[in-house]
Formats: C-alpha cells, sequence, structure tokens
C-alpha cells in the first residue's frame, strides 16, 4: 500500500512537473484565439500569459477591407513590429519569463496568411535558445499556412516542432496534437 501511494505522488509531482515547463502565450484582437489558448492550456494544466498591446485593436483597426486599416497597414509592412505593453498571466501579475520552461506554445490569428506582426514582436524579443516552440492559429479561412514555420525563423536558436489552425477543436483535440509533437 505503502509503495501505491509514493509512486501516485511521485506520478503526480512528474505530471505537475511537465506542464509547469509548457506555457501557451497568446494574442487575441477578438477573443477566438483566446478562448482556444486558455481552454488548451486548462486541459493541460499549463501556464498561460497574454501578450498585450499598447495600442489595443478597434474594429476600425482590424477592418481587412480598408487599406489603411492599422492592421492591413501592419501585416503590408514586413519591418512592423508593434509594441508591447505586457506579456502577463491572465490568472495573476506575474510577468512572462521564457527561462522557466521548456516549451512555449504561441498561439495567434491569422492576419493575411501571416500571424499579426506584434507576435513577431514578442518572438524576437525572447531568448529561445535550448526551447521548442509549437504554434497554433485560429483562422476565418485561411489556415496556418507559412506562419509557424515563418514565426521560428526569428527564434533564434528554438526548437520549432510544428503548428496547426485549431479554429474549431476542444481543448483535448490541441492537447493530444501538441503532445503528439513533443513525443
Amino acid at each position: 500500500m505503502k509503495k501505491l501511494i509514493l509512486t501516485l505522488l511521485l506520478g503526480g509531482l512528474i505530471m505537475t512537473g511537465l506542464s509547469a515547463k509548457t506555457a501557451f502565450v497568446y494574442f487575441s484582437a477578438t477573443g477566438t484565439t483566446e478562448r482556444m489558448a486558455k481552454n488548451t492550456a486548462k486541459e493541460m494544466g499549463a501556464d498561460i500569459f497574454e501578450i498585450q498591446p499598447v495600442h489595443k485593436y478597434t474594429d476600425a483597426d482590424l477592418d481587412w477591407h480598408n487599406k489603411k486599416s492599422l492592421s492591413s497597414i501592419e501585416c503590408n509592412d514586413p519591418k512592423s513590429r508593434p509594441s508591447i505593453k505586457a506579456v502577463v498571466s491572465t490568472s495573476s501579475t506575474t510577468a512572462f519569463d521564457i527561462s522557466g520552461y521548456d516549451t512555449v506554445v504561441v498561439c495567434y490569428p491569422i492576419w493575411w496568411a501571416y500571424a499579426p506582426k506584434i507576435v513577431y514582436t514578442f518572438v524576437e524579443s525572447q531568448n529561445w535558445a535550448g526551447k521548442k516552440m509549437i504554434t497554433l492559429c485560429t483562422s476565418g479561412g485561411s489556415g496556418l499556412g507559412r506562419s509557424g514555420t515563418d514565426l521560428s525563423k526569428f527564434a533564434k536558436g528554438v526548437d520549432f516542432k510544428g503548428g496547426k489552425d485549431f479554429t474549431r477543436g476542444s481543448g483535448a483535440d490541441v492537447k493530444k496534437y501538441i503532445e503528439g509533437l513533443l513525443k
């Protein structure tokens, strides 16, 4: 009986350690990506952080029909890197520190077949040496495309594991996908 209890306790500690080494970092302008990221992080018992822009995007900023909207301008400028106000935990005031994680799951919406430029700002601001990155997106129709691969080029030293569009799918579906990539 003592062996069983000890085995269960050790197993629980190991599982806690594994999930504590994975962080979900998301940017969401409308809430769709936020829901996907939070549901999956909860399913995996992982930490979750939000990329907060200095300038919160309005509906007018997101109007992809308007070539002068902020998101259109940013997407058409390869050098655009919108400023980040903070990357914070959604459950506390803790700021994100990549050093405490082995795997970082970067979640974002697709804008014009790419990740929003603020996600590039985030990726470029981190020290990815020895870290694994997985990208997850939500999309109105274009899917992940090359966005994950493109982001990994700006994450110097990262071990890019892959990415997928999870506009539809449960936290359990995303968890299964991530676990498969990390085997």
